[in-house]
């Protein structure tokens, strides 16, 4: 399903404006959540790549990234954007190539709506990843997602065989695959497509990032540690890696 040119049209959306604009706010919430995580020396795992648009968000937030993909030729487009900036992986997110406590962190941005075991992805996820998980989803709730839901001929490609998620069964589904540890939610875009654009009164609007889970894409970070994990503000001359 994920062929190249599934990936041509991945691209092409985020050059479109609402594309463009949901992009842009994406990226805000992913580097709010992940604000706290220290960088320097931290390798990064985002599970489903894709084509390579947030790696190298993460790689430009100073994260040591590998991104790994079942598809080929998405791996392919990534390894065009990315180049020798990251280590790329073909794999099965369910059976995932590394040892155990690989990586620092672990990233999954819109692919357990794709996977026929998300719980399975998930504990796997937490098996390579020492620190903490970033989970991205689609927000079934959501204005955007009431839309695909009662009007399907808007979604397009993948969307239309996409599970999507609601703020609720993603917290019941964390906690039966990871147990209950530390956990934030945030969310952005709470507007339906037609609203996500620049111009006054909609920029204002979907700008914010929500601390309720009520916009079109949310994502929570879990903690694998005892507390969350965060960088002290002390830290700034101290060595960035703590174990």
């Amino acid at each position: 399903m994920w062929d190249s040119e599934i990936a041509r049209r991945y691209d092409a959306w985020f050059r479109t404006p609402p594309g463009a604009f949901a992009l842009s706010r994406e990226i805000r919430l992913l580097e709010h959540m992940t604000a706290g995580w220290p960088r320097r020396g931290q390798r990064l795992l985002e599970i489903g790549c894709g084509t390579g648009i947030f790696l190298d968000v993460l790689h430009g937030a100073g994260f040591d990234v590998d991104g790994l993909d079942a598809s080929p030729a998405m791996l392919e487009a990534a390894r065009q954007r990315m180049g020798d900036k990251a280590d790329l992986h073909v794999g099965d997110a369910g059976h995932l190539p590394f040892d155990d406590n690989a990586f620092d962190f672990c990233v999954l941005l819109t692919v357990l709506e794709f996977c026929p075991d998300p719980g399975l992805v998930l504990r796997e996820a937490a098996r390579v990843a020492r620190k903490a998980l970033l989970v991205g989803y689609l927000n079934r709730f959501s204005c955007y997602g009431l839309a695909m839901r009662f009007f399907p001929g808007h979604a397009r490609g993948p969307l239309r065989e996409a599970k999507w998620f609601t703020p609720c069964c993603m917290g019941r589904l964390l906690r039966a695959s990871l147990g209950r540890r530390p956990c934030r939610t945030r969310s952005v875009l709470p507007g339906p497509k037609s609203t996500w654009r620049e111009a006054a009164p909609w920029r204002q609007f979907n700008s914010p990032i929500l601390s309720l889970p009520v916009g079109a894409f949310c994502a929570t970070t879990v903690s694998l540690a005892d507390a969350p994990v965060m960088t002290p503000l002390p830290a700034f001359k101290a060595k960035a890696c703590v174990g």
